[in-house]
């Protein structure tokens, strides 16, 4: 793996609507040139197999060769991790630091985060970023709220975590679907101070609302 590449950042995929928002993500942060560590439900694979046309093996060796051949990925830039592996970096405050991004979260992911519950390595490597205090978004798609989920969210707000709703903005006006999936992915790479050209930054000549 080449030493140029950036810090990693953790990208979970959940059970939520939106699994084109993770996928863009993914293929963004590669072409920043960060390393980039997967984690990806099983529901989030029913949901990738229900609402694109992307095919993804459940295996993490095979899902890291078939994401890193989609995304352009150079060798070990991509790393996949299945849902109990307990030995991962990310499973520990003392593995590398990485900012993480759960990229759509679903609503049963969002209330194990705000309570702790660790029952798999995406809820345990949410969790030391908490208490880490490492960056933590999460990145909900859900219509209507209920009150359970505006309690979790104000919760994980309080902890230091970022809850950035896939709610895209139509001011740049968008000519298609792509066009409001990288709205919502150039607000996480905001986030996380990575450098884009998804669409151009509010007050710059090009830009035309915020």
């Amino acid at each position: 793996m080449p030493t140029e590449l950036r810090d990693p950042v953790t990208v979970a995929l959940t059970g939520a609507s939106g699994a084109q928002y993770g996928l863009r993500l993914i293929e963004a942060l590669v072409a920043a040139e960060h390393q980039v560590w997967v984690m990806i439900s099983k529901a989030a694979h029913l949901v990738i197999a229900t609402e694109t046309d992307v095919e993804l093996p459940a295996n993490p060796a095979r899902l890291t060769e078939a994401l890193g051949e989609r995304s352009g990925a150079v060798p070990g830039q991509i790393r996949c991790f299945s849902r109990e592996d307990w030995m991962a970096p990310v499973a520990s405050g003392s593995g590398a630091p990485s900012a993480m991004v759960i990229c759509p979260c679903s609503t049963g992911t969002l209330s194990a985060v705000a309570t702790g519950a660790s029952n798999n390595l995406i809820e345990r490597a949410a969790d030391v970023a908490l208490k880490e205090r490492r960056r933590l978004i999460l990145v909900p798609r859900e219509a209507p709220f209920s009150a359970i989920h505006l309690e979790h969210m104000l919760a994980l707000t309080r902890m230091g975590a970022v809850i950035l709703p896939a709610a895209p903005g139509f001011y740049h006006q968008p000519t298609s679907v792509d066009d409001l999936v990288d709205f919502i992915v150039a607000r996480i790479l905001n986030q996380l101070g990575i450098t884009h050209d998804l669409m151009p930054r509010w007050g710059d000549p090009a830009s035309p609302g915020a």
